[in-house]
């Protein structure tokens, strides 16, 4: 049996009050920053991977679909594979320098 996400996130279920409703929290999309003001950190990182090392770049701030096209253009230049979850690029293996310099290139000033 598998468990069901509550699809709102706030963990309402049920109200015994009739004059309830419901009203869900609008959140805005960050507006991405430009290359030159986002703040990327990149590190390597083993942890929960078995003893596999993943290049991890992490402090971008912007919509989904821009990470996940940053997230994409490192993979393809890398050559491997990888995911975008909760704001981190992962890039499977060790291209800690290449992605340095890669991010530097795209004009991403500080990156760590």
């Amino acid at each position: 049996m598998t468990k069901k996400k509550n699809s709102s996130g706030n963990g309402i279920v049920y109200s015994t009050d009739p004059n309830f409703s419901f009203e869900p929290e609008h959140t805005e999309e960050q507006e991405t920053l430009s290359p030159a003001e986002q703040q990327l950190r990149v590190k390597l990182d083993t942890k929960q991977r078995a003893g596999k090392v993943v290049t991890l770049v992490d402090g971008f701030i912007g919509k989904d679909e821009d990470a996940e096209k940053l997230g994409k253009d490192l993979k393809t230049k890398c050559g491997t594979g990888g995911s975008v979850k909760d704001g981190q690029i992962l890039i499977q293996g060790d291209y800690k320098e290449k992605v340095i310099k890669w991010l530097q290139d795209w004009g991403y000033k500080k990156t760590k």
